[in-house]
C-alpha cells in the first residue's frame, strides 16, 4: 500500500483533499502523485558482488501514462552520498513505452551473477550499493543541486532517489539494504511518487529487471513481477523467535530459513498477500519484561496466501526481509510450504495485555495474536474513507496536539509528544485497499463497500470494544491491529472484531444567558460554483461526475449547483441548530472577487437559513463603506437574528494592517429593547494557516506550523483594534472570535490573554476542542472574552459535528464510493466545530425562589448566615440554588487572601475585583458585608480578575467585599467604601427586575435561588 497521503496545511481552504487527481501535463516535477510522468521504479546497485543474482546493476524506469515518453535528451545523474559537485551523468536514450518499463544497465562490483535482459540503455555510472543520489532528468548536462531536501519543481528533476545517509533527497531518505553481499534492491511502491523517498521506496529481495520489451531476468517476456526467487544455498532451520531477534531488525536478514507454525491470520485478498504463522501454544499471559523476542511472523507470499488457512499448522521455507519496519518471510510457492498434522499441535491464543507504550516492547509481539485489554478511544478518522484505517488512543482520552495544552519547548510539551506516541495505535482493515484511486488507476476499488464506516459512524472521541483478537502488526511507519482476516464495509457488524460508541449530540449543551453568539467556519462556501466559471478543473465523483473545485479559478467550493445544495444544507441545518443569537463566519466567500456585490453569499446563505425556519429570522451585518485593499477570495460576515438583536451601527474592518490575509470584521450589538448599556461587541478573524512560510514564517519545528510569526503580529494589531474598536462602539464587552490558525498555548494566543482576553473554552472546560489534525485534538477556532464580556458569561459549548466526523460524510465525497456516506443532516457541515458562548448583559440580576413560592423568614427574624436551615444552601445542594455565604465572623483579622478592589466605589458602578492569577479559569462568587449580597458569580480571567456591578441601592459607608471559591470555602476579603450613585450608571434601579430588598430577604431566608435575568424577547428556541 502507498504510503498514506497526509493533510500537510490546516487552513481549511485545501481541507477538500483529493477525491481523485486530474491527469496533466508534467515533466518536470519531483513530486507526481498523479502517475502523469517517468519515475524511477527499482534502483538495483550491488550487481557483480558476492551472493548476486546479476553481474551489472541498473535503474529501471516505469512510464505509468497512456503515451510513450522520449528520452531523448535525458540522462540518468549520480552523485555519492556526501558530494556538493555537480552529478555524473549518463546519456539515454530511446522510447518508454506507455505503461511500461525501460532498463538502464550500469557498472558493476565484479563478476558474480547472470546477465541483465537486453538492456534499452547502458550508462557507465556506478553508484554505491548502500548510499548515494540517483536522478532522473530531462536535460543534458550534469545538475548541480544543493544538499538538503530538493523542492518541488527544480528545474531539471523529472525524478529523485536519495538513499541510506544521502545528503540529497526528496524529503526524507529511502532506507539501503545491507552490505553488498546481501541481495537486495530498492523498490517503489507503486507508480505514484508521493515525494517522501523514505515513503516511496522499500528494500526488497525480489529483484525483477524488466525491459521495454517486457523481458525480464533470464530473457523471458513476463507481463509483471512474480513473487520473491528462491536463492540457491540450503535452508537452515530456526524457530519463529530466533527469526525474529530481539531487536528493530531480524538477524537473518537475506538468509534462506525454515521455520513451523501455526497460521493465525490470513490475508489472500485485499493487496497484504500473505498470513501470519504463530508459533504453537504461545500466547496468552504475557510478561513484557522477560518476553523480548516475538512469536509470531508476517509471510509475504501472493502465491500460497490461498492455500491456508486459520488453524493450519505448517512448515515454511523462505528468505528473511525487513519491509518498512516489519520482518517478512518471503516464501516463493506452494512448494515451501508444508501442511503438518494437526494431531498434538497446540493452538496459539491471544496475548492478553494493555497496550505496550514503547517500540521495543511491541517489536517484541510483532505479528502476534493479541486480545487488547482495557480502554481505547477514536482519535482520528481522517483516512478511514480511503485506506480503511482508524487511529486510537489506548485510554479513555483523545490524543491531544501538544500545543493545545503546553508551551511550545516546555517540558510539558515534551511530556504530550511521548505519551500521544506511547497511546497511539491504527486499527486497520486487514488490506491495502485504496478506496480513493486516481484517476489513472483501476477504478474497482470505489465497488468495495468502504471499511468500518458502511457500518455505521466511528467518531473521534468514541469508545473502540474489542470483541475478537487483533494481529499487532506494523506497516507505513505505524504500528497496527489487523483482523485476522480482511474486512470490508459489506462485513457484517458482529463479525466486526471492534465496536464503537455513539458519542454524537443532537444539539450543542445549554450555555444558558439571555443571549448566544457562535463562531463557524463553514468550509469554502462559495455560491459562485465552479461551472460559472473559466478554467476550473473538479475533484470527482465514482461516475466521473464534478464535486468540488481543485484549481484553475479562484472559486474554492462546489463544483455545481447540486453541490452547493448538498454543503449548503448542512450548513443551514447546523446554524439553526446552534440556537446562537449572532454568528460569526468564516471562510465564506468574498462575492467582490467574482465582480458581485461583496455581501452577495452572506445574502445567499441568509436567504437560505430563513428559508429553513419559513421566516425572516436572519440578516446579517452589512459591508463597510471602508473596505480594505487587496482581499481575499474568502472573508469573515457576521449574521444575527433581527427580532434578538441588531447592530449599532456599520460594520468595521480592519483597513491599516497588512498582515492580514482576511481581514478583522468588528460590529455592536443591542438586544431588542435594551439601551446602550446592554451593548456588546463581535470582532470576527481568520488568522493565516499553518501551511507555509519562508524566513521567519518558515516552520520552526516548534510545533506551531508555519507563518507563526505572522499570526503572532495578527494578534498584536487585533488587541490594537480591539481596544479602538471598544471606544469606536461606546463598550468594553467585547468578544474576539473565529478562526484562529493557532492552539491554546501557541504564542498568537500568550499575546491575546497578555492584552487581558481570557479564551473561554479551555476555561469552561479543558476536555473541549474544535479540530483533529493529523491524529491529534486541539481548538484552532476561539472565544476570547474581555474583563467585562467574562463577568457576563453562563456557559461555553465546543459542538462537536464536523471535526470528529470523517471527511467521507463531506458533501465533497457524495458518491465517490459505492457506500455513500453523505447525509443532509448537520454531521461534517465543516471540518472546524462551531464554538457556543452564552451571556447575560444584565447585572442587575434579581433572585427570585427556586420553587416559585414567597419565602418566609424562619424563627421570626432572620438567621446569621451558615448557621442551618433557613441560610444560603450550601453549594451542590440543588439545581439553582445559591452558592454559600461566609459567615460574617470569618472576615476579621488577616484573612485578606491577595483580594483587592477600588477603596471606593459608587452605587451602582461596575468594578473590577482582583483574586490573583492563580485562580484563572476558576469560578469564584463576590459578595457585599455587611448583609451578605451576592454581587456575582464569574470565571476568574487570565489576570486573576472578576467584574461586578454594585447594586444602586447599596447603602453609602464602609464594607466588606468577600470571595468564595466554587466549594464555598473563603478565598479572601477586602475593605470597599461605597459613595452615593451620581451621574449616569451602567443600570439604575428602576431596570431591576423585583428590587433588592426582595433580593436581601431570598439571601437571608435561605430558599434555593435561581437568577431571573432580564428578558428583551422571550427565547424560542
Amino acid at each position: 500500500m502507498p504510503n498514506l497521503l497526509r493533510r500537510t496545511v490546516l487552513c481549511a481552504t485545501v481541507a477538500a483533499t483529493i477525491v481523485a487527481a486530474p491527469l496533466v501535463s508534467v515533466t518536470t516535477a519531483v513530486a507526481n502523485p498523479a502517475g502523469t510522468g517517468l519515475v524511477i521504479s527499482e534502483a538495483y546497485l550491488k550487481g557483480g558482488s558476492a551472493n548476486q543474482p546479476f553481474t551489472n546493476k541498473f535503474v529501471e524506469l516505469e512510464n505509468p501514462t497512456d503515451a510513450p515518453v522520449s528520452l531523448s535528451g535525458w540522462t540518468l545523474q549520480y552523485r555519492s552520498a556526501t558530494g556538493t559537485a555537480s552529478f555524473a551523468t549518463g546519456a539515454l536514450s530511446g522510447t518508454v513505452p506507455a505503461k511500461g518499463s525501460f532498463l538502464v544497465q550500469m557498472g558493476s562490483n565484479g563478476k558474480v551473477g547472470a546477465a541483465l535482459p537486453t538492456p534499452d540503455a547502458v550508462t557507465g555510472l556506478n553508484p554505491s550499493g548502500t548510499t548515494g543520489t540517483l536522478v532522473l532528468s530531462d536535460q543534458a548536462s550534469a545538475l548541480a543541486l544543493p544538499a538538503g531536501a530538493v523542492a518541488t519543481g527544480t528545474p531539471g528533476v523529472v525524478d529523485l532517489l536519495g538513499y541510506g545517509t544521502s545528503n540529497t533527497f526528496e524529503t526524507a531518505v529511502a532506507t539501503a539494504g545491507s552490505g553488498n553481499t546481501v541481495p537486495d534492491a530498492l523498490a517503489r511502491t507503486g507508480a505514484a511518487d508521493s515525494d517522501s523517498n523514505a515513503a516511496d521506496f522499500r528494500v526488497t529481495t525480489s529483484i525483477t529487471p524488466e525491459n521495454a520489451a517486457g523481458q525480464t531476468g533470464g530473457g523471458t517476456t513476463d507481463p509483471g513481477p512474480t513473487d520473491p526467487g528462491t536463492p540457491a544455498g540450503p535452508a537452515e532451520a530456526v524457530t519463529i523467535s530466533q527469526l525474529q531477534g530481539t531487536g528493530t531488525a531480524s538477524p537473518y536478514v537475506g538468509k534462506r530459513v525454515v521455520t513451523d507454525g501455526v497460521v493465525t491470520a490470513v490475508y489472500a485478498t485485499g493487496g497484504l498477500n500473505g498470513y501470519t504463522v504463530q508459533t504453537a501454544g504461545t500466547g496468552g499471559a504475557v510478561d513484557l519484561a522477560t518476553h523480548t523476542a516475538s512469536d509470531a511472523v508476517f509471510v509475504f507470499s501472493a502465491a500460497t496466501a490461498g492455500s491456508v488457512t486459520i488453524g493450519d499448522a505448517v512448515r515454511l521455507t523462505g528468505t528473511v526481509a525487513e519491509y518498512d519496519g516489519l520482518t517478512e518471510l518471503e516464501v516463493a510457492s506452494t512448494a515451501d510450504v508444508e501442511k503438518l498434522p494437526a494431531a498434538g499441535v497446540v493452538q496459539p491464543v491471544p496475548a492478553t495485555l494493555t497496550l505496550p507504550r514503547t517500540d521495543a516492547q511491541r517489536e517484541s509481539l510483532e505479528s502476534m495474536l493479541v486480545a487488547p485489554q482495557g480502554d481505547y478511544t477514536v482519535a482520528d478518522n481522517y483516512t478511514t474513507n480511503q485506506y480503511g484505517e482508524i487511529a486510537l488512543a489506548a485510554g479513555t482520552e483523545r490524543l491531544i496536539q501538544p500545543t493545545e495544552v503546553a508551551r511550545p519547548g516546555s517540558a510539558e510539551y515534551a511530556a504530550v509528544v511521548a505519551d500521544n506516541a506511547a497511546r497511539k495505535i491504527v486499527l486497520d482493515d486487514g488490506a491495502s485497499t485504496n478506496f480513493l484511486p486516481r484517476d489513472d488507476q483501476s477504478q474497482a476499488a470505489r465497488e468495495i463497500p468502504v471499511s468500518w464506516l458502511t457500518q455505521g459512524p466511528v467518531t473521534v472521541g468514541a469508545a473502540a470494544t474489542f470483541s475478537k483478537p487483533v494481529v499487532l502488526d506494523h506497516r507505513n511507519d505505524a504500528w497496527k491491529f489487523q483482523p485476522t482476516t480482511p474486512i470490508t464495509g459489506a462485513t457484517p457488524a458482529a463479525d466486526l472484531p471492534a465496536s464503537f460508541s455513539d458519542v454524537r449530540t443532537a444539539a450543542p449543551e445549554d450555555v444558558g444567558g439571555d443571549l448566544r453568539l457562535a463562531g463557524f467556519n463553514v468550509l469554502n462556501y462559495f455560491p459562485t460554483t465552479g461551472d460559472q466559471l473559466t478554467g476550473c478543473k473538479y475533484y470527482v465523483d465514482r461516475a466521473g461526475n464534478p464535486l468540488t473545485v481543485n484549481s484553475g479559478c479562484n472559486a474554492r467550493g462546489a463544483a455545481n449547483a447540486d453541490d452547493l445544495e448538498r454543503q449548503q444544507v448542512k450548513i443551514v441545518k447546523a446554524i439553526n441548530a446552534l440556537g446562537a443569537d449572532v454568528v460569526s463566519l468564516e471562510e465564506i466567500e468574498n462575492s467582490a472577487a467574482f465582480g458581485q456585490d461583496r455581501d452577495a453569499a452572506v445574502a445567499t446563505l441568509v436567504a437560505a437559513l430563513n428559508r429553513a425556519t419559513g421566516q425572516d429570522t436572519w440578516a446579517y451585518a452589512k459591508s463597510p463603506a471602508k473596505l480594505a485593499a487587496n482581499e481575499d477570495v474568502i472573508r469573515l460576515a457576521l449574521i444575527y437574528k433581527k427580532d434578538r438583536v441588531a447592530p449599532t451601527g456599520e460594520s468595521t474592518i480592519l483597513t491599516d494592517s497588512d498582515v492580514f490575509q482576511r481581514q478583522p470584521v468588528a460590529d455592536a450589538f443591542r438586544p431588542v429593547g435594551g439601551t446602550a448599556a446592554d451593548d456588546f461587541l463581535v470582532i470576527a478573524n481568520h488568522f493565516k494557516s499553518k501551511g507555509s512560510g519562508i524566513g521567519e514564517n518558515a516552520d520552526q519545528g516548534d510545533g506551531q506550523g508555519a507563518s507563526n510569526a505572522d499570526r503572532v503580529r495578527q494578534a498584536q494589531a487585533l488587541a490594537t483594534f480591539s481596544t479602538s474598536m471598544q471606544q469606536q462602539y461606546g463598550t468594553d464587552r467585547v468578544f474576539l472570535i473565529g478562526d484562529f490558525n493557532a492552539y491554546s498555548e501557541e504564542d498568537p494566543m500568550v499575546v491575546l490573554r497578555d492584552a487581558g482576553y481570557t479564551d473561554l473554552a479551555p476555561a469552561e472546560d479543558s476536555s473541549e476542542y474544535s479540530y483533529v489534525f493529523s491524529g491529534l485534538s486541539g481548538s484552532l477556532d476561539h472565544v476570547l472574552a474581555s474583563p467585562a464580556a467574562l463577568a457576563a458569561v453562563t456557559g461555553v459549548d465546543i459542538w462537536n459535528i464536523n471535526s470528529t466526523e470523517s471527511v467521507g460524510l463531506e458533501y465533497s465525497r457524495h458518491n465517490v464510493n459505492v457506500s455513500d456516506l453523505y447525509r443532509d443532516d448537520v454531521y461534517r457541515a465543516s471540518d472546524h466545530d462551531p464554538i457556543l458562548v452564552g451571556f447575560d448583559l444584565a447585572a442587575d440580576e434579581t433572585p427570585t425562589p427556586g420553587d416559585g413560592e414567597t419565602p418566609t423568614p424562619g424563627g421570626g427574624g432572620t438567621p446569621a448566615p451558615g448557621t442551618g436551615t433557613g441560610t444560603t444552601p450550601a453549594p451542590g445542594t440543588g439545581v439553582g440554588q445559591a452558592p454559600a455565604a461566609p459567615s460574617a465572623s470569618s472576615l476579621t483579622g488577616a484573612n485578606r487572601g491577595g483580594v483587592t478592589a477600588p477603596a471606593s466605589a459608587r452605587a451602582g458602578e461596575t468594578i473590577t475585583v482582583g483574586v490573583g492569577s492563580a485562580l484563572a479559569g476558576q469560578r469564584v462568587s463576590v459578595w457585599l458585608y455587611s448583609d451578605p449580597v451576592l454581587l456575582g458569580t464569574a470565571v476568574v480571567a487570565a489576570d486573576g480578575t472578576v467584574r461586578v456591578t454594585i447594586p444602586p441601592s447599596t447603602t453609602t459607608g464602609q464594607h466588606r467585599l468577600a470571595v468564595t471559591a466554587a466549594d464555598g470555602s473563603l478565598i479572601g476579603w477586602t475593605d470597599i467604601r461605597i459613595d452615593p450613585a451620581t451621574g449616569e450608571l451602567a443600570f439604575t434601579g428602576a431596570e431591576l427586575t423585583g428590587g433588592l430588598v426582595a433580593a436581601l430577604l431570598l439571601l437571608t431566608a435561605g430558599t434555593g435561588l435561581v437568577v431571573a435575568r432580564r428578558r428583551r424577547a422571550a427565547r424560542t428556541d
